[in-house]
């Protein structure tokens, strides 16, 4: 079976494919030809998140999930959230957003931080939402070169590394994303594939 993931973000991919059997076949925009640049104009990772999967589901006619992913800092009042992506304007880049994070984070001393991933699912037109969150905190300075997005200055709560100290499999036992596709996963078996064990790869609970 094949299922597109509305991103072409690679990264991304490889992260999800990981939790799934071979026998699922994540396949990203480009495995379709779709180049377009998605406005996410909604005011929450949800409503992004919607809006993707519906704008690839409308126009390509083929089951498909999308996601929208934030990180919601306590100090900052949820900020980045849904601009996370966006956070240091038009010309925005994950380095810049680092950086205007620490600098805004500077003199906090509340450091309380959660990544927080919804993805929604279109399969022949009935839409799924699930959610995964992953609490944490904002550390002073960048650690460690794996990952992507802000995952060099976030530590999730009882681990000493930040995401990009820690190596895939690792990350997939702990993170927003690998939660919230355990839920697609689960969604699936019941809905779809009652042969869990022998259509999908085990998941840590």
């Amino acid at each position: 079976m094949k299922l597109i993931f509305a991103t072409n973000n690679d990264d991304k991919i490889i992260e999800v494919q990981a939790l799934i059997h071979e026998k699922i076949k994540i396949q990203s925009l480009k495995d379709i030809n779709c180049f377009d640049e998605i406005v996410e104009n909604k005011k929450t990772i949800e409503g992004n998140a919607i809006l993707k999967a519906k704008y690839i589901y409308d126009k390509y006619k083929v089951n498909c999930f999308a996601d929208d992913t934030g990180l919601e800092v306590d100090a900052l009042n949820g900020l980045p959230g849904v601009m996370s992506k966006r956070f240091s304007g038009l010309d925005y880049s994950a380095e810049k957003n680092i950086s205007k994070l620490l600098s805004m984070m500077k003199s906090a001393s509340n450091r309380k931080a959660k990544f927080k991933t919804v993805i929604a699912l279109i399969l022949n037109g009935e839409l799924s939402v699930f959610t995964g969150i992953c609490d944490g905190e904002i550390i002073f300075t960048k650690k460690g070169s794996k990952g992507f997005g802000y995952d060099p200055v976030f530590k999730p709560i009882g681990h000493k590394f930040t995401f990009a100290e820690m190596d895939l499999e690792t990350k997939n036992t702990i993170g927003h994303r690998a939660k919230a596709v355990k839920k697609l996963i689960e969604f699936l078996s019941k809905k779809w594939y009652p042969l869990i064990n022998t259509i999908f790869a085990p998941l840590n609970p």
